[in-house]
């Protein structure tokens, strides 16, 4: 199942349970001119493309938390 798959069987399944929807950040090295309106159009949230900062992924989870707060270290 690769990460469209995925987020079709998510999105199904919160609809047919009621859920609230849970934000799907896509990270990927596709990265070519209309790569990140396919995934949104998937039903993901948000898109990063590799390389990826720990800033971007930080503002990307601060986005979708609804907070400033989001605190992600590189190890």
């Amino acid at each position: 199942m690769n990460g469209i798959e995925a987020t079709q069987a998510i999105r199904q399944y919160e609809a047919e349970e009621g859920l609230p929807k849970t934000p799907i950040i896509c990270i990927t090295a596709h990265a070519l001119k209309g790569d990140r309106e396919k995934y949104l159009e998937a039903g993901m949230d948000d898109y990063l493309s590799k390389p990826l900062s720990v800033e971007a992924l930080r503002k990307a989870v601060s986005r979708w938390l609804g907070n400033d707060e989001a605190v992600l270290t590189a190890s």
